[in-house]
């Protein structure tokens, strides 16, 4: 270890460098409270110096090896002073004291680094060193060192211990009475689950603060009759909330007949939580207030915040800066508030006078007006929640947090979420994928058609259609429904009902008519009616009892629909579709009477009154029951599935790619020439060897074109089957583009893609009938001539096929450049006899989500209709495969049609390394592989365009753990 006294220089000059802002998070600590993490500055020194005064002598001889009452100047310079480079120490703050410091002292061998931890003695066990560790990694990793090395004393047990669970790989030797650990920085799956895990548990424990508080302070709690903050008051008392309950009003000496306090600070007690329903302009002062009484959560019901405008979101954010310097969490602003019906908790601290019965349901809600119209339809439908949480401008507090909240909570079932806008969705894709294994998770998000969300929350998705979230959802395993109505419909059954084990539906009805409907219904969403069992008007709990029995033997799940004309026994059939769901033990749903929700002759009773396991739910129509049944059983296959894992392809050298592209960022921000030689040629793709073999072959809309032996050969419509997109045939220059990202040329582009297994058909570009004739004598065999232009290759008529002589290359460059003029750039490109189906894979790298891949075919159909698939990178193995049969004319590729099947494998194979080539390099903007032509043994790619950027930090999801 690097101690004080080993340093040599005597005289410290100090150079201001580059100051790494990107370095600088807000972190979630072990035990749900916040810190905010920087690097470390000369301005410093004092805090260090209070910090180090409240350190025991215990820590102070761990740290040092031997007693140090106190920091020289000298040394508290060389601590604060450091270049982020060689020497980099980042600290943890809370409110405005240091309770945490980690740095590292690079050494000779340039690629690691001595390490060293000092945490206050208070905040040990908070989980500050393991989010310091991960944040330190991450920068040191940017400088270029790979091994961490600490001197640790073998009674520092705990320390040791924290090195060797890290997750990383770790070796040590004892050495001259010390321990030394040597820790491997690369990432590895055990130190990525055990990051995800601590993500994990300090989120959802900060949730827990919030939802389970033993006292709470409403600020803003007025005498006026229906004033927000007397509102909440009232709530938590009609609620009966199990703690004390402290209105705050600066001129009253009661609310609602309870104490008053004159501020925050005045309160004998603990606080827990604070309700904050006071005017914008006064929030943050409350804010500050809460931190110096030690609330660990807010719950912000004032409006006037992001929602406004520029003003408001400033301060928005500095009300989460404040909060989350202080260690608290945030729930809004502008929201309608939280509740759990837990009876050891009985909150209830939102607007709406009225919650729903307890139940097994975790409900989120983005907007806050709407909140409460849907707890009332959650209460209408007697339905019960165990949790709800309206996050209003989710300025801090978000659905992901519930997330992880919900999927360890046994109180919850279900989780339903109402979405405006998605914050982070590739971490939501990550959490949702984790949790939907345990948890059904059912979406309604708006905004679908307008793209549109309300002022002060996250702007969509960027550049991609809603489709691409709906994939997102799909990977993810979540359940999106259309409307409110859906997300009630699909929470009840899932919340009452067990999951189908198949698609087989039967049946029971006493009218023939509404039994045609929820049989054709069935047809419609993919299920599989079995003959409807129609007992007739007069049918009774006798009859029913019987028809159920059966269907229970015949089918995966049963539609009971009692309708009668006329009053009947009721009672007695209600009772007989509950006995069917018990005794079959097969998910039952009900047209019953046509009521809507968990009618109380349909209930099975639950904790505290509420609907329990075993409830059947009542739809208004039996159209509505078999649309909720789809959703569950689609649901349920996804849950069959293995999760899959991202396969390790052959012929992949990340360590190269990585050079390639820091030599093109390098030499466009020089303004110099990015061509480079293309390493050797990867293996091919074929489905055996699933790598990738160039080639060339006509669309599929015809046959390999004749070798033309004369003329100007064959003239197509538009042919995407040889026209590639921007690069391996002509680019633009090289360069800066817009918002700093970079295109790469011909050479990159093929040395990048070979590193990851990929090779383009390399076509050459030609400037007249002379280089045309020589490029097709170079290449050999049937070339064709076409457009180099991304804009003009998908027209009509901008290629010529099967050119096998000279006279007919020269006659096609010279029809094509009559017709497209000088400015359009022509190439030739060798041509395969073979048909294949043309394809087009993208990657984009979307401000939000991350790198997304996409599939479709390359006709001008199915660009025009959007036939597009997508899938979040990494892929495992079933996600490249789900993404080849997503579009709708993936038939074409498994033989429809009287189209040959094409090698799907390799296709799949191809995906997944894109994924991976997505997933490892941040500066990758875009990719477009445009065409890959799929043929019955393998897949060849022609065209390849790449833009890349200058990447600063990781991306959404990435890296070491920090909040929004």
């Amino acid at each position: 270890m690097l101690n004080i006294t080993d340093i040599c220089p005597l005289t410290l000059i100090y150079v201001e460098p580059h100051y790494p802002a990107h370095w600088e998070a807000d972190v979630v600590l072990a035990d749900g409270g916040t810190a905010h993490l920087r690097p470390i500055r000369p301005q410093d020194a004092a805090i260090l110096r209070e910090f180090y005064s409240r350190l025991s002598d215990q820590s102070i001889y761990f740290r040092f090896f031997g007693p140090r009452p106190r920091l020289s100047d000298r040394e508290v310079a060389w601590f604060t002073t450091v270049d982020y480079v060689d020497r980099v120490a980042l600290i943890a703050t809370i409110g405005s004291d240091m309770v945490a410091v980690v740095r590292y002292d690079r050494t000779a061998a340039r690629d690691a680094a001595e390490v060293a931890f000092l945490v206050e003695d208070a905040h040990q066990g908070r989980g500050v060193a393991s989010v310091l560790m991960e944040h330190l990694r991450a920068a040191a990793r940017e400088r270029g060192i790979r091994r961490f090395v600490a001197d640790v004393l073998p009674s520092n047990a705990r320390m040791i211990a924290f090195f060797r669970q890290a997750g990383y790989t770790a070796q040590s030797r004892f050495e001259d009475g010390v321990v030394q650990m040597t820790l491997d920085l690369s990432g590895t799956v055990t130190s990525h689950e055990v990051t995800a895990a601590r993500e994990h548990r300090a989120e959802s424990r900060s949730i827990q603060r919030l939802l389970t508080p033993s006292s709470v302070v409403v600020v803003g709690a007025g005498r006026e009759a229906g004033g927000v903050g007397q509102t909440v008051l009232r709530n938590l008392l009609g609620a009966d909330f199990n703690g004390p309950v402290y209105p705050v009003h600066r001129e009253v000496r009661a609310v609602a007949g309870v104490r008053a306090y004159r501020s925050v600070s005045a309160i004998d007690g603990d606080v827990d939580l604070a309700v904050v329903a006071v005017p914008a302009e006064a929030v943050l002062d409350v804010v500050e207030e809460c931190a110096r009484k030690g609330v660990k959560g807010l719950v912000v019901v004032s409006s006037g915040f992001g929602e406004t405008g520029p003003q408001g979101q400033a301060r928005q954010r500095d009300l989460v800066r404040i909060a989350r310097a202080h260690g608290l969490r945030v729930v809004g602003p502008n929201c309608l508030g939280i509740a759990n019906t837990d009876p050891a908790v009985r909150l209830n601290a939102t607007l709406a006078a009225r919650l729903p019965c307890r139940g097994r349901v975790g409900f989120f809600s983005q907007s806050g007006a709407l909140g409460t119209a849907l707890l009332q339809r959650v209460d209408q439908r007697g339905m019960g929640i165990s949790t709800f949480v309206s996050a209003g401008n989710r300025a801090d507090v978000s659905g992901n947090d519930l997330l992880q909240y919900w999927e360890e909570d046994p109180a919850t079932d279900v989780v339903l979420l109402y979405l405006e806008s998605l914050g982070n969705p590739r971490k939501f894709a990550r959490l949702a994928r984790r949790t939907s294994r345990r948890k059904p998770i059912v979406v309604v998000k708006s905004g679908a058609a307008t793209q549109g969300v309300p002022t002060g929350h996250n702007a969509p998705v960027l550049g991609l259609p809603d489709t691409a979230l709906s994939a997102l959802f799909e990977q993810a395993g979540v359940i999106r429904v259309d409307d409110l109505s859906q997300l009630f419909d699909v929470g009840q059954l899932l919340a009452c009902q067990p999951l189908p084990a198949g698609p087989r539906v039967g049946v029971v009805s006493n009218s023939d008519a509404l039994a045609l409907l929820a049989a054709d219904a069935c047809v419609a969403a993919g299920l599989e009616p079995r003959p409807p069992a129609n007992l007739g008007a007069a049918a009774g709990p006798a009859g029913y009892r019987a028809a159920l029995a059966a269907a229970g033997q015949d089918a995966d799940a049963i539609v009971a629909i009692y309708m009668p004309p006329i009053p009947g026994d009721a009672a007695g059939v209600a009772a007989e579709i509950v006995r069917a769901a018990r005794e079959t033990g097969k998910p039952v749903l009900a047209t019953f009477e046509g009521r809507l929700g968990l009618p109380a002759e349909l209930r099975v009773p639950g904790e505290c009154g509420g609907p329990g396991k075993g409830s059947v739910p009542s739809y208004p129509a039996p159209e509505e029951a078999v649309r909720a049944l789809a959703h569950a059983e689609r649901y349920a296959r996804y849950r069959e599935r293995p999760p899959g894992t991202v396969p390790e392809p052959a012929g992949v050298d990340t360590a190269a790619a990585r050079t390639v592209v820091a030599r093109m960022v390098a030499t466009a921000r020089s303004g110099g020439s990015t061509s480079a030689s293309p390493p050797p040629g990867p293996p091919s793709i074929s489905p055996s060897s699933a790598t990738a073999t160039p080639s060339t072959t006509t669309s599929p809309t015809q046959t390999s074109a004749p070798a033309q032996t004369s003329g100007s050969g064959a003239v197509s419509g538009s042919e995407p089957g040889v026209v590639p997109g921007v690069d391996s045939g002509a680019v633009p220059a090289p360069g800066s583009m817009p918002g700093g990202e970079i295109a790469a040329g011909r050479a990159d582009a093929a040395a990048l893609l070979a590193c990851y297994g990929i090779e383009v058909w390399p076509a050459e570009p030609v400037a007249s009938a002379a280089e045309a004739v020589a490029a097709a004598e170079r290449l050999g065999g049937p070339v064709v001539v076409r457009s180099a232009d991304p804009e003009v290759a998908h027209r009509a008529g901008t290629v010529r096929l099967g050119l096998s002589d000279p006279a007919g290359v020269r006659q096609a460059y010279q029809d094509l450049a009559a017709l497209l003029g000088p400015a359009v750039p022509l190439a030739v490109q060798r041509m395969s006899p073979q048909p294949a189906v043309p394809t087009v894979i993208r990657l984009v790298d979307d401000p939000d989500f991350g790198a997304v891949v996409s599939f479709a075919l390359g006709e001008a159909t199915a660009r025009l209709l959007g036939d597009e698939a997508f899938r979040l990178a990494p892929l495992t193995g079933e996600d490249a495969a789900a993404l080849v049969r997503s579009i709708r004319a993936a038939p074409l590729l498994f033989g429809g049609h009287g189209y040959p099947p094409v090698a799907v494998g390799a296709l799949a194979d191809l995906l997944v390394r894109v994924g991976r080539l997505a997933d490892e390099l941040p500066e990758i903007v875009r990719l477009d592989l445009d065409p890959v032509l799929a043929g019955e043994k393998g897949v060849h790619v022609l065209g390849a365009r790449v833009i890349v950027r200058d990447a600063v930090g990781p991306r959404p999801d990435r890296g070491p753990r920090r909040l929004r």
